[in-house]
């Protein structure tokens, strides 16, 4: 799979934190296959997106990878977060990070394959889910329904994909926020319960 070039500020095998209590702490990328963290832009632009629902927030990263997504979710104020991620590797990376993070036992680093793990959870248990997959694995169809079920009533999902992929959540999940790079679609949905319209207050900044 061809992956994109890092921004030319990116340090090779690294990426940042960029914001809240652990802003600037360089999180490993190592070596494999379908490994692509989310690039600072994009993930500036999501957290701006999520940052008033954020504190207290029970988070999952299910394709952890780097765990750029969830450390940065408790970075700005989630409560806790799980990262599952298979390949043994990132999951050593991630334990290592987490170990030497000063409130990182706050996150929970899980090995296993994320579709096994998701059938095996209690439903409604995540405020807000992260999925990253790999591209070229085409995840998205065989997750997103399970994974929905393991979320809150008014929980909120977040979905990278590439640009011409069918990466979208069951029909009850409407679309809030969207944006697009020339190697990625990322997409913000909320499951709203059915007596509110309740939604994110409006973005002064605009879309990206």
């Amino acid at each position: 799979m061809n992956r994109p070039r890092p921004p030319a500020h990116a340090v090779p095998g690294k990426v940042r934190i960029i914001g809240g209590r652990w802003r600037g702490t360089r999180l490993d990328v190592p070596d494999a296959p379908g490994l692509r963290p989310t690039s600072d832009r994009v993930r500036e632009t999501l957290f701006n997106w999520l940052q008033p629902m954020l504190p207290g927030a029970r988070v999952l990263d299910l394709f952890a990878g780097s765990g750029a997504l969830g450390l940065e979710a408790l970075s700005r104020g989630a409560r806790a977060a799980v990262l599952v991620e298979r390949d043994a590797k990132p999951a050593a990376a991630l334990r290592a990070t987490t170990a030497r993070l000063q409130g990182g036992d706050a996150a929970a680093v899980v090995q296993a394959d994320a579709m096994a793990w998701l059938h095996q959870q209690p439903d409604n248990g995540f405020d807000l889910a992260f999925v990253d997959p790999p591209f070229d694995a085409n995840f998205w169809g065989g997750v997103l329904p399970v994974l929905t079920r393991k979320l809150a009533a008014d929980a909120w999902l977040y979905v990278e994909s590439s640009p011409e992929a069918e990466a979208t959540p069951p029909p009850e999940w409407a679309l809030h926020r969207e944006g697009h790079t020339r190697e990625v679609r990322y997409a913000l949905y909320r499951r709203r319960p059915r007596d509110t319209t309740d939604t994110l207050p409006p973005d002064p900044a605009g879309d990206a």
